[in-house]
């Protein structure tokens, strides 16, 4: 049976959209460290990095007390750090980036859909045993936060401050 051709081009664009864009579910592994593929898109709590451009590195651990380890940072206008973060526990845990609205907002999309799939520059997904890395460039000053946006997570406090400085 031959088909349309516009229907050939629809079939054939959406398996290339599903084939060249994989995503993570929270129950799945995470993936590599954040390759070169990595888009580059301004947020108000900076941009992704590169690895050539690392500043310093901060390890933060991660644990089902719904903690992190530290909670707290600084860094200065400009930096680029690599986050390199450890999940300690025995739960899926994760790392986003972002400001308090961005990350309620998320938090509360998580807690209506908890198997969403995403995966963006200022996240990573880190399972139990396992670490993750970020590296992140804040080009922005101000405060912003950290948090594990599974269901659940955020609302028992998982999530940590960052306040970037000018020199």
């Amino acid at each position: 049976m031959k088909l349309p051709s516009n229907l050939s081009v629809l079939i054939l664009g959406i398996f290339s959209a599903f084939a060249a864009s994989p995503v993570l579910a929270h129950g799945e592994q995470p993936s590599a460290p954040h390759s070169a593929a990595v888009i580059k898109e301004q947020k108000p709590w900076g941009i992704a990095g590169d690895r050539e451009q690392v500043s310093r590195t901060i390890e933060i651990s991660m644990s089902d007390a719904m903690r992190f380890s530290p909670d707290r940072l600084q860094v200065t206008l400009g930096e680029t750090i690599r986050f390199v973060h450890r999940n300690d526990g025995q739960i899926l845990h994760e790392f986003v980036l972002g400001s308090k609205p961005e990350l309620d907002k998320h938090a509360e999309l998580m807690a209506k859909f908890p198997g969403m799939e995403h995966d963006e520059p200022y996240m990573a997904h880190v399972a139990p045993g396992q670490r993750g890395e970020i590296i992140w460039t804040f080009n922005r000053v101000g405060e912003f936060e950290f948090a594990c946006l599974i269901a659940g997570h955020y609302q028992a406090g998982m999530l940590g401050q960052i306040s970037v400085v000018a020199e």
